[in-house]
């Protein structure tokens, strides 16, 4: 019998010991613990879907003491009083109303705070209409995360599981790693994917789940898989 899946909320573990270390990302890392010490009062942090942007955002909100807002949120926000903490963090900036992040940008380094900036591309790739905002995102220092490689895709799979309270064979883990398509993106769906499936089924993760929720995947368009 096909038990009914429940999607119930899981919250990710978001501490510095829970942040896996590679060398996609150990630059962007680095950076995030040289603060205060940057040289310039903004920094860009960019990288793909689900590659730990947020994750990184968050470790230094705690470092800082500063916050973290949403970009699609900035509009409800007064630039004057956000720029009154010692730092800010913007995540999703490409949400943001530009003519909100440009007088943001502006309160806050006047107020000789700093500004951390996240978003999935480099600010020379956004199409910024404002000429001020355009140039002085493309100055501020910017650190990639890159896609990852296979011992992080595999730690990755194994936190995204222990998020859900999920233990995972490494046997399986490295059956997954070995046929995904190589993105945190697509780390997440497989993650979600066979933990929903799995509960319907009221049954472990197995090699034969994880095979058929490839296939599937790999059926379906904009596919998170690479199948041999």
């Amino acid at each position: 019998m096909t038990q009914l899946a429940i999607d119930l909320p899981h919250r990710p573990a978001l501490g510095r010991a829970d942040f896996l270390v590679s060398e996609c990302n150990a630059a962007a890392l680095h950076w995030i613990e040289r603060w205060p010490q940057w040289p310039q009062r903004a920094l860009v942090l960019h990288g793909p879907a689900g590659s730990g942007k947020s994750h990184l955002a968050e470790l230094w909100r705690e470092r800082s003491g500063g916050v973290l807002i949403a970009g699609e949120g900035l509009s409800k926000f007064d630039p004057n009083e956000l720029a009154g903490h010692r730092a800010v963090a913007l995540d999703d900036v490409q949400r943001a109303p530009e003519r909100a992040l440009l007088h943001l940008y502006n309160c806050v380094v006047e107020a000789g705070g700093s500004l951390l900036v996240v978003a999935r591309e480099a600010p020379a790739s956004w199409p910024i209409a404002l000429p001020d905002l355009a140039s002085r995102l493309r100055a501020a220092p910017s650190v990639a995360i890159a896609p990852p490689d296979d011992r992080l895709l595999a730690a990755v799979l194994v936190k995204l599981f222990a998020d859900r309270q999920v233990r995972v064979a490494p046997g399986v883990i490295g059956f997954l790693v070995r046929r995904m398509e190589r993105s945190f993106a697509a780390a997440g769906a497989l993650a979600e994917g066979l933990d929903r499936r799995a509960l319907g089924a009221g049954r472990p993760i197995g090699i034969a789940l994880a095979r058929r929720v490839l296939a599937e995947a790999a059926d379906a368009p904009n596919s998170p898989v690479d199948l041999p």
